[in-house]
């Protein structure tokens, strides 16, 4: 029996024996295989993790620390000042605009030499920081003196200096412009339009920041009538919206020009009135421009005209050309701002249509947004993002961060700027703002008297930038309640010009 059992397990088939085998060796393995898979799996979970974990930790280290650090409510500022004497604010040229001063006593006083000409921009350290002492809090508490000088400060219990910000405003443009704005309500933005540096930025009216903890119960409290309010903590330039009227123009003519390659062809007979779309539009005291074309409709800012454009403008597109030119966006710029705001579109009532293409019905728009699209078109249709801090140094001299021009967007081709370039120098030689023509220098700019109240004078407005032909300096004003861009604004912009020309 035994060799028969023998036998028959010998003469097994080769086929089912393999089978048999390699059921076995799957068998074997099959654990194993898992086990690995399952380990790895582990492995590349935890190392995506820690990546993920170093990924957020360098973002935050170079993205958001400072603006956590800056947070009021953040305990360690506390501890900074504790360790660290606030440092100071500097001008491009050198001027200090705000510092520290330590009596005898070790009591520290924030102290603005200039008082009220830098109120807003610069802004305040006590009852809330504004301005640059917000904005740059983490550098001003920050200190890069000599490593073996800061122990021994830190052994002694005496404190480090901390570094200095040195912006881009010129001290120069700044007292011109608010020399010039005078007693009015009102805002100037001064830019250097190939670089997106901030100049000057002047609001009024304003305070002054050396005597915050005495004046403040009388800089908040609340008048009883809206047209009596002041705001003097308001920093009208780039917080303050207001109709762009007259200014305006500028990207309705450039929308004109999308839709229209002939534009040069534009004919309208201005009688000072018409109606459009069942809306009277009256030129500024129903002057009758009689014939003009597009150019000449700009430069003599004449309403009729440009009401008429408005109503073959698709409204679908405007919405989209303004919107590229950041109405309804937000703006670049490392300051508290108020969005402006554009609200036609291709569904919008006709009715609307010919007040908000002249720069009134529900538009509105900030000095500081104004002087971005101005600078745009001196800068051949680029848009660079506005900045007021040129670099860091410390107490030394040494530069510890330095911020370089960036463009933002290109928002119209150098064609474009060019056409609406020579339609502002129009406006200066032979249209609403002749007062600025002179010998040294060409021109480019547009006058803007905005309706804002019945029975209350219009804002008025000046945009422009100089040279025409090859822009250094790019303006934005506006001056609240007084009358037309011409006989208010447009002076403001001569003592600027004239100022910054001065010395070249």
């Amino acid at each position: 029996m035994e060799r028969e059992e023998k036998s028959k397990r010998k003469k097994k088939s080769p086929l089912i024996a393999r089978r048999e085998k390699q059921i076995q060796k799957d068998t074997k393995e099959k654990p194993k295989r898992n086990t690995n898979r399952e380990v790895i799996f582990i492995a590349y979970m935890f190392a995506g993790l820690f990546l993920l974990v170093i990924g957020f930790y360098v973002h935050f280290m170079f993205r958001d620390s400072e603006e956590v650090i800056n947070n009021p409510y953040n305990k360690r500022q506390d501890l900074l000042a504790e360790q660290i004497i606030r440092g100071d604010i500097l001008s491009a040229d050198g001027k200090v605009l705000a510092h520290t001063l330590v009596d005898s006593d070790g009591n520290e006083t924030r102290d603005y030499p200039f008082r009220n000409i830098y109120a807003h921009i610069v802004g305040r350290f006590s009852k809330g920081r504004t301005g640059l002492e917000s904005s740059e809090n983490f550098h001003l508490l920050t200190s890069h003196i000599n490593a073996v000088t800061k122990v021994v400060k830190e052994l002694s219990g005496g404190k480090s200096i901390g570094d200095s910000v040195v912006t881009t405003l010129d001290t120069r443009l700044q007292k011109a412009a608010y020399d010039a704005l005078g007693s009015h309500k009102g805002a100037v933005v001064v830019m250097e339009p190939s670089s997106g540096k901030i100049l000057a930025m002047v609001s009024k009216p304003d305070y002054d920041p050396n005597q915050i903890n005495e004046i403040w119960d009388e800089l908040t409290k609340e008048d009883s009538k809206e047209e009596e309010k002041t705001s003097p903590l308001v920093n009208r330039a780039a917080q303050g919206l207001y109709p762009p009227g007259s200014t305006f123009k500028i990207l309705t003519a450039l929308e004109y020009i999308r839709e229209n390659p002939d534009y040069e062809k534009y004919e309208y007979n201005c009688t000072g009135k018409g109606i459009f779309n069942s809306v009277t539009i009256n030129c500024y005291n129903n002057k009758a421009h009689g014939k003009v074309d597009l150019k000449e409709s700009l430069a003599k800012s004449c309403n009729s005209s440009f009401a008429n454009i408005g109503t073959t403008l698709n409204m679908n597109a405007f919405r989209k050309l303004c919107d590229t030119f950041l109405f309804n966006q937000s703006i670049p710029v490392d300051m508290l701002y108020n969005k402006s705001s554009f609200v036609l579109n291709g569904k919008s009532p006709i009715d609307q249509i010919p007040q908000t293409v002249i720069g009134q019905g529900q538009t509105q728009i900030t000095p500081l947004h104004n002087a971005l699209i101005i600078s745009a078109v001196a800068n051949g249709g680029i848009m660079m993002k506005p900045y007021v801090v040129d670099h860091i140094e410390s107490q030394s001299g040494e530069a510890v961060k330095k911020y370089f021009p960036a463009m933002y967007r290109t928002v119209m081709t150098p064609k474009e700027a060019e056409i609406l370039t020579s339609f502002m120098t129009e406006t200066v030689e032979n249209g609403t703002a002749g007062s600025l023509k002179n010998d040294r220098y060409t021109v480019a700019g547009k006058t803007g008297s905005a309706e804002f109240m019945e029975g209350k004078p219009a804002h008025a407005w000046f945009v422009g930038f100089a040279p025409a032909e090859n822009p250094d300096i790019a303006v934005s004003i506006i001056v609240e309640s007084v009358g037309t861009g011409s006989d208010y604004a447009v002076p403001i912009a001569n003592k600027i010009f004239k100022t910054y020309f001065g010395n070249k």
